[in-house]
């Protein structure tokens, strides 16, 4: 497996000017972003979508938002929501540096944001805490157009998610608990067309319908 994965990491183009820097950064300082294999997975739905606005649920130092703005529609737009203030700061510098006034940061939670919200997108990108996955899944329904998308990522935990409940350790229970509620809930919603696919620590991507 170690071969087909170092295979992959080499055929797979690397991320060259700012958002390789910002990939380096993050690596050399231990930094959760998305997986080289998720931002090339990313970058092709969203060719295909083209979409005019993008709400992306944890920002982090920018990374995503700055990949993601490569292939929005004409005078598309994103808003990212991040809550921590250390990753704000990088985000604001990493998104000032490429010159982006497409994307919005907001400085909050999600939990707080995501119920007073009455916009409409056309992709809705999950990457903040997991176990808050199911939590607010209602509200990104209600925010999402038609034939819009939704993309959640890390959702199989190291391979944690498979696992019986009382094999996993207790203070990882909860959000193994709620992981598997979130995607029951996916894949038994009538109104979604969804895949989970190995990519990274796993992807889901549910589509309305």
């Amino acid at each position: 497996m170690d071969q087909i994965k170092n295979f992959v990491e080499e055929k797979n183009p690397a991320q060259t000017g700012l958002l390789g820097q910002i990939q380096n950064y993050a690596h050399e300082n231990n930094i959760p972003i998305i997986s080289k294999e998720m931002s090339g997975f990313l970058s092709l739905i969203l060719n295909l979508k083209r979409p005019k606005k993008i709400l992306e649920l944890g920002c982090a130092i920018g990374y995503s938002a700055i990949l993601m703005s490569q292939f929005l529609d004409d005078n598309g737009t994103i808003i990212t929501i991040e809550r921590s203030k250390k990753m704000i700061e990088l985000a604001k510098k990493n998104i000032a540096d490429a010159k982006l006034s497409c994307i919005k940061l907001i400085e909050a939670d999600i939990n707080d944001v995501l119920p007073n919200m009455n916009d409409k997108f056309d992709i809705i990108f999950m990457d903040a805490a997991k176990g808050q996955y199911v939590k607010i899944l209602p509200f990104c329904l209600n925010l999402l157009n038609d034939d819009g998308i939704i993309i959640a990522d890390d959702i199989l935990q190291g391979g944690q998610i498979v696992k019986d409940r009382f094999d996993v350790v207790r203070r990882q229970r909860t959000i193994h608990s709620r992981m598997n509620q979130f995607i029951d809930e996916i894949f038994s919603n009538p109104n979604l067309r969804s895949n989970i696919f190995y990519i990274g620590d796993g992807v889901i991507i549910c589509q309305k319908i």
